[in-house]
């Protein structure tokens, strides 16, 4: 199987070459909800989760969001 390299909130990390956003969040055991993901600088939308495949060289961030007051 083909692994691409990525950077993951800063750190490099290995995966499938077909791993989507939401494959990349199943494999971390993060929710979708109550999260953003920004890819190379831009953020994705929800509902392309599961149809944006992450290809050699990305720098993907997630982000929780927190409510505070």
């Amino acid at each position: 199987m083909v692994k691409v390299k990525i950077m993951l909130n800063g750190k490099g990390r290995e995966v499938a070459g077909d791993t989507t956003v939401l494959g990349l969040l199943n494999e971390l055991d993060i929710k979708p909800q109550g999260i953003a993901v920004e890819l190379n600088l831009e953020i994705v939308s929800k509902s392309k989760f599961a149809e944006t495949v992450l290809k050699d060289g990305d720098k993907v961030e997630i982000v929780r969001m927190v409510a505070g007051g």
